[in-house]
């Protein structure tokens, strides 16, 4: 009994240890936050990581490295020649890709190494820079944390509050392959004093090329239509008929989403094939700011009726821009699929072309739930 029972020990510790083999000490490894891809002025393609540097002597806090490569895997074993460690992908935080790169079509198949290799991580943040890398790669600012904390932290705080999309590489992925939607991912520049500046969101179409921008404005409509407004989002706006006194902008609002239902009620589509979408919000708001007297306690109603007019524009107006562009962010392909899935199979290849000729109608009704200590 006891020989068996040696026996059952080491075989199972014979299927347990060669897991190890591949082990790589912390001590030995390079740690990546930052994953960057680029073009050249060749259009050559050019991958950047930055490094933090734990040396207490050293006058930086990071190392950056760069490779030209036509694959990633290629240019991994030179910033590997760069670095004091093994490269590993498994702690990026971010991941930057240029204007110039997703300008392109089919880039995205280029992170083909990010998905095939089970070492590599997937929930990086993928952040568009409107410039070359080289400017942000290298800013190095000295009164602001590290790159990739710092772009991880603009992309979570502003996504929660709608006004960025938080995007990872997994989510990413299923965006591209994902017919009925077409991706979006968070876009940061730099400010005229080089600054880093979070300017919103960027639309790809379904090869994943970049057609378009949102600022945070319209990102939080975005959200809104996605019905993905998770906490409070503030949005100001101009009320018509309110006295502006120069220089001051006087016919302004702002107010809080306290609680927001976005519903697609109907999908219909005519012996044409064309579709039809019906979208259904109502919100209720707190005051944040009121620039022009009005007295709400008794006329709410008349200040709530001009709020959904003007929303109702804004909406009227992302929408358009939309479909001009011939691309659906906002995910009405899942809807149409679910709904009028026979319709939906005959244009499901070109779907954006499909959504830009549907009829898509809008309305909204607000409630003021909040108007502040002042009365």
């Amino acid at each position: 009994m006891k020989r068996l029972l040696t026996i059952l020990i080491f075989a199972c510790l014979s299927t347990i240890l060669p897991g190890c083999a591949d082990r790589l000490d912390m001590e030995d490894a390079s740690i990546p936050l930052t994953l960057g891809l680029d073009l050249g002025a060749d259009n050559e393609p050019i991958m950047y990581s930055t490094f933090p540097v734990f040396n207490k002597s050293a006058k930086k806090k990071t190392q950056e490295t760069y490779a030209r490569a036509q694959t990633m895997r290629q240019s991994r074993a030179e910033q590997d020649a760069h670095s004091a460690g093994v490269f590993s992908g498994r702690n990026y935080q971010v991941f930057l890709v240029s204007k110039r790169m997703v300008q392109h079509e089919d880039w995205f198949q280029m992170m083909d190494v990010i998905f095939r290799d089970s070492k590599n991580t997937v929930s990086d943040r993928v952040i568009m820079f409107d410039g070359p890398l080289d400017e942000i790669i290298y800013l190095n600012p000295k009164d602001q944390p590290l790159l990739p904390i710092l772009l991880r932290g603009m992309v979570d705080t502003k996504s929660s509050k709608s006004e960025t999309v938080n995007t990872n590489l997994q989510e990413l992925h299923r965006q591209i392959y994902e017919l009925g939607l077409t991706p979006a991912i968070s876009e940061v520049g730099l400010d005229s004093k080089k600054k880093i500046r979070l300017n919103g969101t960027a639309l790809l179409n379904h090869k994943g090329k970049y057609v378009a921008s949102l600022n945070a404005e319209e990102t939080v409509l975005l959200r809104i239509l996605q019905n993905k407004v998770k906490k409070s989002a503030s949005i100001t706006l101009s009320i018509p008929g309110k006295a502006k006194h120069s220089p001051f902008e006087t016919d302004k609002v702002t107010f809080s989403t306290d609680q927001t239902r976005t519903r697609t009620k109907t999908i219909t589509s005519t012996n044409a094939g064309k579709f039809r979408f019906d979208i259904d919000i109502k919100m209720k708001i707190s005051l944040y700011e009121m620039l022009f007297p009005h007295d709400i306690e008794n006329n709410s109603t008349e200040l709530e009726q001009k709020i959904s007019e003007q929303m109702k524009k804004q909406f009227e107006s992302l929408i358009k821009k939309i479909q001009q562009q011939a691309i659906d962010p906002i995910g009405l392909g899942l809807h149409a699929r679910a709904f009028e899935y026979d319709e939906y199979k005959a244009v499901k290849k070109d779907w954006g072309k499909a959504l830009a000729n549907a009829d898509i109608r809008v309305t909204i009704k607000t409630t003021i739930d909040a108007m502040g200590p002042i009365k």
